[in-house]
């Protein structure tokens, strides 16, 4: 993920949830004439913008952002319509003599741009419901277990508790009698060449960010999270089957108004949901081995990395012969 004499190269920036992500590639696009590429996939809906943490409108108009705000919470957004709709923007941008800057924490996405996306069978429901028998019987801990046996690579990277996931590792293997990370292997980069520089910002304290993230929650909260998730149930069209209510921290307060448990309940399961989240994408990252690492606690942290972002930038543009 180094850039090569040629082609000017696509930026990459990831991390956990709460990381400092956004703040950031501000801060870079102060310095640097990039447009930002959201790589979240919450960020895609209408109207999930306070739990999301989604970049403000003002912040929007300074630098343009793509990929925000392109969907109604009834539709699903996938990692292949991700790469439908990135490698075009990332022509389009360089195009106009700018700097693309991926940003977001969704590293199935990320995934399914750098190294492609495997041609998998379409859903089955008579595999599904099958699945989901046994899971009533045995729990989806003996169905991830013997998916760690049908695929071990799979199974490391999902949760004994994300039975969506789950069902479609297995469901492949059925389909298919390969594992799904064979089939991942077998696939190419829709970027073809072109040249990436990537980095994660990584906390190397994790007590520290999950008393961060607790912190946020209660921010968000205070922002008027809990009128935002009654104003999407109260359209009376969404359900937790959808995606965009599945996410982090919307799952969990829908519960409230589901009256599954109390409010202070959902906010606890809510904090304990983002926490989760941020340790899966930290066992993402630790599987990338072309992400270059970055602390983001110490202080100046941002700075230092702006100044050792630039020039290496410029450099690479230049080579490549861009004005």
């Amino acid at each position: 993920m180094s850039p090569a004499s040629g082609a000017p190269p696509v930026l990459v920036l990831t991390g956990p949830t709460g990381s400092g992500k956004t703040d950031w590639a501000m801060r870079l696009a102060a310095e640097l004439p990039l447009e930002i590429v959201s790589v979240d996939s919450a960020l895609v809906y209408r109207g999930f913008d306070i739990g999301t943490a989604k970049p403000s409108r003002e912040l929007r108009s300074r630098v343009p952002h793509h990929l925000i705000d392109i969907c109604d919470p009834t539709e699903a957004y996938s990692a292949g319509r991700f790469v439908e709709d990135v490698v075009p923007l990332i022509t389009a941008i360089r195009a106009r003599q700018r700097i693309p800057l991926l940003v977001g924490g969704t590293l199935l996405y990320l995934r399914a741009l750098w190294r492609g996306i495997a041609p998998l069978p379409q859903a089955s429901p008579q595999l599904r419901r099958a699945i989901d028998e046994r899971a009533a019987q045995e729990g989806w801990a003996a169905l991830h277990a013997e998916l760690g046996r049908r695929d071990p690579v799979t199974a490391a990277r999902i949760h004994p508790n994300d039975p969506q996931r789950i069902q479609r590792a297995l469901e492949v293997c059925y389909a298919t009698g390969r594992p799904l990370s064979e089939l991942h292997r077998s696939t190419h980069s829709a970027l073809g060449s072109t040249p990436l520089l990537s980095w994660a910002l990584v906390p190397p304290n994790r007590d520290s960010l999950h008393e961060h993230l607790e912190r946020r929650f209660h921010d968000m909260m205070k922002l008027g999270f809990l009128d935002e998730v009654a104003a999407l149930h109260a359209r009376g069209d969404l359900s937790p089957t959808l995606p965009a209510v599945r996410a982090v921290g919307y799952r969990q307060l829908w519960g409230y108004f589901e009256r599954e448990f109390p409010l202070d309940e959902a906010v606890r399961r809510g904090i304990t949901a983002t926490r989760r989240l941020a340790k899966r994408q930290l066992t993402w990252i630790r599987s990338e081995p072309g992400l270059q690492w970055v602390d983001p606690q110490p202080p100046q942290a941002c700075e230092r990395w702006v100044a050792t972002v630039r020039p290496r930038i410029e450099r690479a543009w230049a080579a490549a012969g861009a004005p």
